[in-house]
């Protein structure tokens, strides 16, 4: 993403070393390095997210397709969507269910 090679990095500690003395540099080396990661983990948090609503989705869409159908004479993948649907669906209703 970003292309900073060693010459910029050793640019940006000497200017950090002279804005903020020696004595404040590395905890702010720290809070940066702690925002970062934060930020990090934010975006990879998103990218799950969204990655999931897509599958849920596309199993939607599956299953309309299987309804369609009837349920009958379906393509391998729409009867892998559907048999993912119906696991699902039970290990929801597992909890709940009388024994």
């Amino acid at each position: 993403m970003f292309d900073i090679g060693f010459f910029e990095l050793l640019i940006i500690a000497v200017l950090g070393l002279v804005v903020l003395g020696p004595e404040r540099l590395p905890g702010a080396i720290r809070s940066t390095m702690k925002t970062v990661r934060s930020i990090k983990g934010m975006a990879s948090g998103f990218r799950q997210e969204v990655e999931q609503q897509f599958k849920v989705h596309e199993l939607h869409e599956n299953l309309k397709k299987a309804e369609q159908k009837d349920l009958k004479n379906l393509s391998p993948e729409l009867q892998k969507s559907v048999d993912e649907l119906r696991d699902a669906a039970k290990s929801v209703q597992k909890p709940y269910s009388k024994e």
